[in-house]
């Protein structure tokens, strides 16, 4: 087996996608698929390798063609994208290996894949190749346990370079590297325990310089996201690694800034901070969840509560950011304790904290952690999450009431992300009072970023959000000159999140029009099997007028987010079908195909 093909399915646009942002300085997605990078190294060396990102380039059928297997990795928000793919490879007859953490976690549950690789791959990849080579594969390979039932983690210290020679680096954001895998806490509703355990394993210093310095031979001078579910997991040997990337970046005078994520607890560590800002660091995403103690102690996220000092959260945030990293951050709304009070105290936190890029999403109880577990077990399960952190469609029973919880949820958006951006840009100055960022963080102007704030200043100054944009950005000039640049790359991720929280709620109230629709629809059909033919002309107009409201709202909205409603749109055609052949069989009335699924399909690859 010669020619292996690696496929990355698309990403749908979220807040994390960065798709509009990353439109200002022509690239395409936000990171490469480290996934995939490290695995390529596992491959003998007789293998050619090919990987397409989906999200960068589409798969073509030259692809399949030319490839003798398919190696396949997604997340479970990818799960659309990764069905349609599979598809495709089926009919080439292409044999397909799925890992990653989505068939990790449903691979029962995924058909037509001929071999599913579960969990962390490096102690079973090769000997996996060598049986698919000689065909003794077993379908499912999972990995070794030891001699108590615990399922072995790989050592850290054996991990091989990822080949960043296999994708174009121009296209992306940002790159990833990782240093650790694992947290030491164990939040009800993070799958991080189930899929990398509880005692964080790392990289040693050497590895991740060699990573560093493969990098920057590949010309690569961006920002880099080391993307460790928590950071400082593991506080020994990241405060051994950190003098090291600092001695590294100062000889070769910073090509970087680094970003990571990490527990709250970071603030309480004046010299760790310090030493991540002289390594380079300037960003942070931390998982804060919600300022209500009561939540976070029934989620068991008892690291973000400290006794007696009920502004624990926020003072943590604003330690931080003077320590110079900004501080981006997750939220959840519909945790158990949550109650009608819980939007405003969110949006309040949000704002005092000078916390921009606020990523607030509505719970997922995700498939292998305890919540999912005690859920099932309270029967308060009623479908399985998207994955996707705009999505509105709940797939548990909240302890609030639904619709309370999804128009609060609504609400809490809209105020972050308003159309004029207003309180965005209100927390965006916040951040630059406080943000005691390094001289040598400071971002290179370059072509990119000059082309970015032309671009900026054409699209948004003429906007609704022109005259919030405007003063904010004079603001930074007359007070903090020096971080223009700053200003300039906070402005732009606002465009992307306010244009995916007002699409989002235009894809959630078309679905709400449907629903009403059909009831209305349903209702005439009755009515004309009731009253008879009498009434035919009657009830064609009146499912002529309706069907061409819904094609007219369905245009309305924006292209990539066409297959989030594609389903909806479906079943709201497949119901009315049904009634008309039900309750109506005289009425000779075709319901038009507003979506064809194997176009819509074709069209995400």
């Amino acid at each position: 087996m010669q020619n292996i093909l690696l496929i990355y399915p698309e990403v749908p646009p979220s807040y994390w996608s960065e798709k509009y942002a990353l439109e200002f300085i022509k690239t395409k997605a936000p990171l490469p698929p480290l996934g995939l990078l490290t695995l390529a190294a596992y491959f003998p060396r007789h293998c050619q390798l090919r990987l397409v990102d989906m999200n960068v380039e589409p798969l073509l059928d030259e692809d399949l063609d030319w490839a003798e297997c398919a190696f396949v990795s997604a997340m479970i928000v990818q799960r659309d994208s990764f069905a349609v793919v599979v598809e495709r490879c089926r009919k080439k007859a292409l044999p397909i290996v799925a890992g990653g953490p989505y068939p990790s976690v449903y691979y029962e549950e995924i058909p037509n894949v001929d071999y599913l690789v579960l969990g962390e791959a490096e102690d079973v990849f090769e000997d996996f190749f060598a049986s698919l080579e000689n065909g003794s594969a077993s379908r499912i390979t999972k990995p070794p346990t030891g001699a108590n039932g615990i399922t072995k983690k790989p050592d850290m210290s054996s991990a091989r370079l990822p080949r960043y020679d296999l994708v174009d680096l121009r296209y992306y954001g940002s790159v990833a590297l990782q240093f650790s895998r694992g947290c030491p806490f164990d939040c009800e509703f993070c799958d991080i325990t189930q899929l990398y355990g509880r005692v964080p394993r790392t990289k040693t210093n050497d590895q991740i310089i060699a990573e560093l310095q493969l990098l920057y031979d590949c010309g690569w001078r961006r920002t880099v996201f080391f993307v460790d579910d928590n950071f400082i997991g593991n506080r020994t040997r990241v405060q051994r690694l950190l003098p090291a990337v600092a001695a590294w970046q100062k000889a070769r005078r910073y090509p970087f800034c680094f970003y990571t994520e990490a527990s709250v607890n970071l603030a309480e560590a004046p010299d760790l901070m310090d030493a991540m800002a002289d390594a380079g660091f300037d960003m942070v995403f931390l998982g804060l969840e919600t300022p209500n103690p009561n939540a976070l102690r029934q989620a068991n996220k008892q690291h973000n509560i400290q006794n007696g000092n009920p502004s624990y959260l926020l003072d943590a945030v604003h330690r931080i950011q003077r320590h110079g990293m900004e501080v981006s951050a997750g939220f959840i709304l519909g945790l158990d304790g949550d109650d009608a009070g819980s939007f405003d105290a969110q949006l309040e936190f949000i704002q005092h904290a000078g916390i921009p890029t606020a990523m607030v999403g509505l719970l997922m109880p995700l498939k292998g952690t305890r919540l999912y577990e005690r859920y099932q077990q309270q029967g308060r399960l009623i479908d399985e999450p998207s994955g996707n952190n705009v999505c509105t469609a709940l797939s548990y029973i909240p302890e609030i009431r639904s619709e309370v919880l999804i128009a609060g949820y609504k609400r809490v958006l809209a105020s972050l992300y308003d159309v004029n951006l207003s309180n965005y840009f209100d927390r965006c100055y916040r951040l630059i009072c406080r943000w005691n960022r390094k001289k040598f963080c400071a971002r290179k102007v370059r072509t990119t970023e000059l082309y970015a704030l032309f671009r900026s200043l054409k699209i948004q100054l003429f906007s609704r959000q022109g005259p919030s944009y405007a003063k904010f950005l004079a603001k930074v000039v007359l007070s903090r000159p020096k971080m223009f640049s700053e200003a300039v790359r906070l402005a732009i991720m606002g465009y992307h999140y306010e244009k995916i929280t007002r699409e989002q709620i235009k894809v959630d109230e078309f679905k709400h029009f449907l629903n009403a629709e059909y009831e209305r629809l349903q209702a005439k059909v009755y009515d004309f099997a009731r009253l008879g033919c009498g009434y035919l002309h009657d009830i064609q107009l009146c499912l002529e007028q309706s069907l061409d409201e819904v094609q007219k709202r369905y245009c309305q909205i924006n292209k990539d987010f066409c297959v989030a409603m594609d389903p909806a749109l479906r079943s709201f055609q497949e119901r009315l079908g049904r009634q008309l052949a039900l309750y109506a069989p005289k009425l000779d009335f075709q319901i038009p195909q507003f979506i064809k699924s194997s176009d819509r399909m074709q069209n995400m690859v």
